[in-house]
């Protein structure tokens, strides 16, 4: 766990000092098989510090819907009891949270800063705002991938099929599970206590109890003791097929990591079918960690820009084409089209803040379909799928609309009109796929 091994990335190049050192999470926010909070113990224990951990709220997940603040809120008060234990002080800064994380390190001037990987252009930034005015090092650890993100590959891939070599060359490397975290024997001195304490602000009330750690594993838990075993139907959304693990993922509640040693051993014992295990780990680990090598290496993953070459030619052919519906980002979000499949897809994700990932295909071509141009609808898929699904603002969906509406990481298909060469999903093709009629009737709208 020393050095800069390939999951370590520094931010800048400044020595480590000495001063408490601190981890500020954001995206992996979790105790256990957390690389960065481990490191970051291990620099405290070398330097015989205190350790504290923060985590800026408000700059997070900016765009955050209710129902994600309190998801969120959820997980981090059951992690603050968890690093309380390990006697880990938690600060959460919520309002101007990167001009006072700043300040928090102008008044405790730390040893050390460790951060997470994320490969979104906002947090590439927020890093580089509070890393430039360090004088101590900032390292970023990517905790979030089996195989590091940088590891892979130094280029962006043109698919699964590309990235997937590259990974299973290296794969057995990376998976192993990590050492558990000890209680910090260095704590923090009074008068720095109380320094800390105007930086923590106060929780959003939240009365859920499926989100955190313990919520994350049970998860994994039921997955694995019933879903798994019907993984082969996960394309149906009346099977209870699915994981259900995207929001614990989304958040770092729980690591892919654990997740796949998981799984692997239920392979090994024959508890897991090797067609339904190898299935999962190719969701798990190729296909998220592609999304990860897509956002990091192209810039304009949220624009037009952003498609192949390919995709945007045949796009930009059929731009005037005749749409027989049109709707605004309004009509989408309140149900409001002619399809009653698309609209029970739209009412699963406000009501339950997930979608089947079927449907959220489906229901991503159909804005596609139903927009004035290809740009209108990626900015209504990407609003309406941050505002609503839990695991908003994520690599994974920002490339599963690319992958709908533009082709990423697929190739070209017949030609037809307004989608040109994109794949197309219809309603007859549903139809013949599951039983719509319970899809719909479960999803309804109330009211």
């Amino acid at each position: 766990m020393t050095g800069f091994d390939g999951f370590s990335h520094p931010l800048n190049d400044k020595p480590i000092l000495t001063g408490p050192v601190f981890y500020w999470m954001n995206r992996d926010q979790r105790v256990m098989n957390n690389r960065a909070l481990l490191k970051a113990q291990q620099i405290a224990l070398s330097t015989d510090q205190p350790l504290c951990v923060v985590f800026c709220m408000s700059r997070t997940f900016p765009a955050a819907s209710e129902r994600q603040i309190a998801f969120m809120s959820a997980g981090l008060k059951t992690l603050e009891t968890s690093l309380d234990k390990l006697n880990i002080p938690f600060l959460l800064l919520n309002h101007q949270s990167i001009e006072r994380l700043n300040e928090l390190f102008k008044v405790i001037k730390p040893g050390a800063v460790f951060t997470d990987f994320s490969p979104l252009t906002q947090w590439v930034n927020w890093r580089s705002q509070v890393s430039e005015k360090l004088n101590c090092m900032c390292l970023e650890v990517d905790s979030h991938n089996i195989v590091p993100c940088r590891e892979v590959t130094g280029k962006q891939e043109f698919g699964a099929y590309t990235i997937r070599p590259k990974i299973n060359k290296v794969l057995n490397d990376y998976l192993h599970p990590l050492p558990d975290m000890m209680r910090h024997p260095v704590s923090f001195g009074e008068l720095d206590l109380d320094k800390l304490k105007p930086y923590q602000d106060e929780f959003v009330q939240s009365s859920l109890s499926s989100s955190g750690e313990k919520a994350a594993e049970t998860q994994l838990e039921q997955f694995l003791e019933y879903g798994i075993h019907r993984y082969d139907r996960r394309n149906d959304p009346n099977q209870d097929a699915a994981s259900g693990l995207s929001p614990y993922i989304h958040f770092g509640q729980i690591s892919a990591l654990q997740i796949a040693l998981e799984v692997q051993q239920g392979m090994r014992s024959d508890e897991i079918s090797e067609k339904n295990g190898s299935d999962f780990l190719e969701q798990l680990v190729i296909r998220r960690e592609l999304s990860d090598n897509f956002c990091f290496y192209n810039p304009h993953y949220e624009e037009f820009s952003g498609f192949p070459e390919w995709a945007r030619k045949t796009l930009d052919l059929h731009r005037s084409d005749r749409r027989t519906w049109l709707y605004s980002v309004d009509h989408l979000e309140g149900c409001k089209t002619h399809d009653a499949l698309w609209n029970a897809a739209q009412q699963e994700m406000m009501t339950t803040g997930n979608m089947h990932g079927y449907m959220r295909m489906y229901w991503a071509k159909k804005i596609l379909e139903w927009s004035e141009s290809p740009d209108q609808a990626l900015k209504s898929a990407i609003t309406l799928n941050d505002r609503y699904s839990l695991d908003g603002m994520d690599p994974n969906g920002y490339v599963g609309i690319a992958w709908s509406i533009g082709g990423v990481h697929d190739r070209a298909w017949g030609e037809r009109p307004v989608f040109g060469k994109i794949r197309y999903m219809s309603f007859d093709g549903c139809k013949r796929k599951f039983d719509i009629d319970v899809y719909i009737q479960k999803n309804k709208q109330k009211g």
